[in-house]
């Protein structure tokens, strides 16, 4: 038996086996740098498309909710990425600070959708703070990374949020306040996760004579008519 011809052919073997993998490997990295320059460009058209059609008040709470599982294609929760989240947080957060706007990072159901905040935001707006910290399967990818962005993050659970965006079907309306509006934008897509985004308005309240806007005839005294006041009573038995 020739040992050597055995040795030669093992060792060429081994040689192709490395390059193979590590051409795989070349390959897999170009891919996932790909794509994560294609979630940040998709994540800042969908930000730019939001804040072109609404006006975000100044120190206001914008929520993101965010599934990199469904970024990638894969259902939620079943392959949550921390470099997506990354790329998510890394695209949001500077887009918010310069228009002054703070941003909340919902965690998923397993920590009941409690949100990522500034610890400041939570003194601001008298937020509930409560004991958890996120991980990637407890929270999500984007929490965590939100969670290694900020300088002192706080989980809070109750939020009432101007406006938000949703990537990927993770719910944020519990999260923004009444009424919520849906904001229609010209890209609606972040990787292969739909989008949807809200905006919000205050309630109209008030019965017949209420107005909704402020106008001279809001000033004039108002005259009724006593034939027209009701008098019979009403029963709510």
């Amino acid at each position: 038996m020739d040992v050597s011809a055995d040795n030669k052919a093992f060792m060429h073997v081994r040689k192709h086996y490395i390059e193979s993998f590590t051409l795989w490997n070349k390959i897999l990295e170009s891919v996932t740098i790909m794509n994560l320059e294609q979630v940040k460009t998709d994540l800042k058209n969908v930000l730019i498309d939001y804040f072109e059609n609404v006006q975000f008040p100044r120190n206001g709470i914008f929520v993101v909710g965010c599934s990199t599982s469904e970024i990638v294609g894969d259902w939620k929760g079943t392959n949550s990425r921390l470099d997506i989240g990354r790329a998510v947080i890394d695209t949001v957060y500077p887009f918010l600070r310069m228009r002054h706007i703070h941003l909340a990072v919902q965690g998923c159901e397993h920590i009941n959708r409690a949100l990522l905040v500034e610890e400041s935001v939570a003194e601001r707006n008298n937020l509930e703070i409560v004991s958890v910290v996120p991980a990637i399967h407890a929270g999500g990818g984007t929490q965590v990374a939100a969670y290694e962005r900020f300088e002192r993050p706080v989980e809070v659970e109750h939020i009432s949020a101007f406006g938000g965006i949703d990537i990927g079907g993770t719910d944020i309306g519990m999260h923004v306040k009444f009424v919520q509006i849906p904001v229609r934008t010209a890209h609606r897509q972040v990787g292969h996760a739909g989008v949807v985004t809200l905006s919000s308005r205050p309630k109209l309240v008030g019965g017949q004579r209420a107005q909704y806007s402020f106008t001279d005839n809001n000033l004039v005294d108002c005259k009724i008519n006593p034939n027209a006041v009701r008098t019979k009573k009403i029963s709510f038995l």
